[in-house]
Order: structure tokens, then sequence, then C-alpha cells
């Protein structure tokens, strides 16, 4: 792993860390529709890496010699939504990396892009699936909206399972308008009141992205044949994955994300499979840009 994204994905503080994945970014990279310039003049705020020069108040900067970028109000009804799976299956650690699992990574992915939304002047609000439950910020515009998503990123713990149908189908209220939803999660349950959530707003025209989340020992069956192990949220017991065992999950593995991703196609819903490993920089532009879209496994 490059050392600049094991720096971002050590950073404990989600503001630096976005900061630092955004600015290897480059620019032009958009969540949604590109809708024109604003339309009203909101406010100035120092220049971010990331932003785009041509925002830059060039005639601030000979007075007050800082970058200064010009916040404007579009005109849209387009709202962006962060989806987390912040169950207890997203604990699950790399064995490469010391100290980044998997809801971490989640947490990074989806605070960039919330902060290109901010960027871009778009509303955008977080629905955080943990422990049966649902925890809902509705969507607003502006700075102050980023650090309330990032603050309450920063305090998801992955816990329990997911909600239910009725659960789920009343916390995502938001469907009655048009709207770009990006869902981060292992999707081991699939499938699951998510997967059947993600499938109606996909019914209902909203454009919906899903990055699937797993380390590289996941992928290459490669994990301490001397340890036990325990599904987080099951009630199974113990299983020691020994070496005969391999073969067979690597077969059922790409049985199921194979399943998934067919079904993802078949209602053109971007599914992008990720390792936790990869640069986060890679995995947004994968995710946001279409013509990027697939991911490895």
């Amino acid at each position: 792993m490059p050392a600049s994204a094991a720096l971002a994905a050590h950073t404990t503080k989600l503001s630096l860390a976005v900061r630092h994945v955004l600015a290897g970014l480059g620019h032009g990279i958009h969540v949604g529709r590109e809708r024109g310039a604003g339309v009203e003049f909101s406010e100035y705020r120092a220049y971010a890496p990331g932003d785009e020069w041509r925002r830059v108040d060039w005639k601030l900067l000979a007075r007050a010699d800082r970058y200064f970028v010009r916040e404007a109000e579009r005109d849209s009804h387009v709202a962006v939504w962060l989806v987390l799976d912040a169950t207890a299956s997203m604990l699950e650690p790399s064995r490469s990396i010391e100290g980044v699992n998997k809801l971490q990574y989640a947490r990074l992915l989806l605070a960039c892009i919330g902060a290109i939304a901010q960027r871009q002047g778009d509303a955008f609000g977080l629905v955080v699936c943990q422990g049966e439950r649902t925890h809902f910020t509705p969507a607003a515009r502006g700075p102050r909206q980023l650090q309330r998503i990032l603050a309450r990123l920063e305090a998801t713990q992955a816990d329990g399972s997911l909600p239910g149908s009725d659960t789920l189908r009343a916390s995502l209220h938001f469907t009655r308008s048009p709207g770009v939803v990006c869902v981060a999660g292992d999707f081991l349950d699939w499938p699951s009141p998510l997967s059947e959530a993600l499938l109606r707003l996909r019914s209902m025209r909203h454009d919906v992205r899903a990055v699937c989340l797993q380390t590289q020992a996941e992928v290459d069956g490669e994990f301490d044949t001397a340890s036990s192990y325990r599904d987080p949220e099951g009630d199974g017991g113990m299983v020691r994955f020994g070496r005969d065992l391999r073969a067979g999950y690597l077969r059922n593995r790409a049985a199921h994300f194979d399943a998934v991703a067919l079904q993802c196609r078949r209602h053109d819903l971007p599914f992008v499979q990720a390792r936790i490993e990869q640069p986060p920089g890679d995995v947004l532009r994968t995710l946001l840009h279409p013509s990027l879209r697939g991911g490895g496994r």
C-alpha cells in the first residue's frame, strides 16, 4: 500500500484524512450530474486542496494575499445521501495494515463524498445502519453540514446486524425526491433488508452506487489457520479456518459476489468491489466516474 494511502487510512481526524485524499484526486470528480454554475453568491471560504481553480477569487487574492473560493447556492433539488453499513462484520481488520478495518475505510470514503458534495453546492445527508437500527442526519448544504456529517461518522462504531425492512423503509423517506445514494458496506448478507432498499431506490430512478469493502485476506482466503473465528453477526460457534477449507471458501465467496454483481448490473446499479488496502482515492475514482465502473476482487 502506498505511503500516502496508509497515512490517510491511519489518520484519526476525518477532516485531515479527507483533505489528504481529495488533494490526490485532482479536479472534475463529481458525485452527481454537473448542473452549471451557482446561481446566487453565498460566502467565501479558504481554499482547500482539491478545489477547482476557476472558483478562486483572484481579486480577493490580490488584496488579502490568501486564496479564497466563492461558494454559491445551486438551483438544484438533487441531494446526495451517504449510507453506511456499521454492522459488526465491518470490524474486520486488514491483515497487512495494522489498525485499519472496514468501518474505518468506509467512513473515510463517505466523508470524502460528502466533502465533494459540499464543494459542488449539493445538499447531502447520512444514514447509518447499526445495531438493528438506523441513525438519520437530514440533508443540508454548506461547511457546517459537512462538520456535522464528519462528527457523526467519527462517532460511529460497528455493532449488531442490519435493521429490518420496515425500519429501513421508514428511515429512507428521502426517496420522495430524486437523489444520489452512495452506500459503503461489505454486502456479506445479500439478499438483505439493505439490498432490498437499494434495489427499490434504483427502481424509483435514484442514482444508487455501492462500494463493497473486503480485506485482501478475504479475497485470497489467506487466514491464520491457528486461530478460531466466529461470525460477529450470527449465533454460530467458533470455526477454525483450515487449509482444507480454503478452496471451498473461495468458490462460495466467488459465487456470492458474482450473484450480487449480476443483480446490480441488471438494475444498472454500479457495484464496486474494493479492498481496504487500496488507496482510497483510487476507489473513489472508480465509484464516482461512470467510465471507470468495476473494481477489483
